[in-house]
């Protein structure tokens, strides 16, 4: 009978061995795959940060780009601004300047016709006959304007005597006008209206002629000088003087 003989020590040893570094191969296959597959991960999640960083950098560029231009415009918008109202009011200066020039014309104009109108007033009481009746004409109204039974008379002293003249006749007219007794009429002697302008006396006080009457208490007083005549006509034509000379936009 054969009897089969089973592996030697030696033999165990080795199919170990083998059996070892076999499974060792696997084993660092298996790590090597792990090893490669970790990675490849690392690689692509290295790739998708890369990507995913460029793509914030570039928002984040192009929002620090896009805020610099808006700052840029505002900026911009902001001067164009400042030089447009530096614009306007420039031109309203010089616009209101040229209007003031204008007026300052016209007014000039004005005062120039009053002042020859002033001038012809001196002529007025240089013819003897027409000024008399001038003068009862002025002391009526004026008593007329009063209505008191005694007044104060007050006129140029060149004027005295043409004054003193002309007084009876005027209080009669008076009188019948307004159907009263005849009135008391004192003539100051003691302080007169300015006399005439001169070319010495330009500037100061002067009466071109006509009276000023008051009421005994001084409380009422009617001026009426041929200047004060002149201011109130001029006054109220004034509107009507600017128009023919200026035209209907005149102020």
């Amino acid at each position: 009978m054969h009897m089969q003989r089973g592996p030697t020590q030696r033999e165990q040893l080795s199919l170990c061995t083998r059996t070892w570094s076999e499974n060792r191969s696997e084993d660092l296959l298996q790590i090597q795959q792990m090893v490669k597959f970790i990675s490849q991960e690392a690689e692509e999640k290295a790739n998708e940060i890369s990507v995913s960083a460029e793509e914030e950098f570039n928002i984040e560029k192009l929002q620090l780009v896009e805020a610099e231009k808006r700052k840029i415009r505002q900026e911009y918008e902001r001067k164009e601004k400042q030089v447009e109202v530096r614009k306007k009011i420039e031109y309203s200066m010089q616009l209101n300047a040229s209007r003031i020039k204008v007026l300052q014309a016209q007014d000039d104009l004005v005062n120039s016709m009053k002042e020859a109108a002033a001038k012809e007033l001196l002529r007025v009481s240089q013819g003897e006959h027409v000024y008399n009746k001038l003068l009862k004409d002025l002391i009526v109204q004026s008593l007329l304007r009063l209505k008191e039974p005694a007044v104060l008379l007050r006129c140029r002293e060149d004027d005295l005597d043409f004054v003193e003249a002309v007084l009876p006749s005027a209080k009669l007219e008076y009188a019948e006008k307004a159907n009263v007794y005849e009135p008391e009429i004192i003539v100051d002697q003691h302080v007169y209206l300015p006399p005439a302008p001169t070319h010495h006396h330009a500037h100061g006080a002067f009466c071109s002629g006509g009276v000023v009457l008051a009421s005994r208490d001084g409380k009422i007083v009617c001026e009426n000088t041929l200047d004060a005549r002149l201011d109130v006509v001029f006054r109220k034509k004034l509107p009507e003087i600017r128009k023919s000379l200026f035209g209907q936009d005149a102020a």
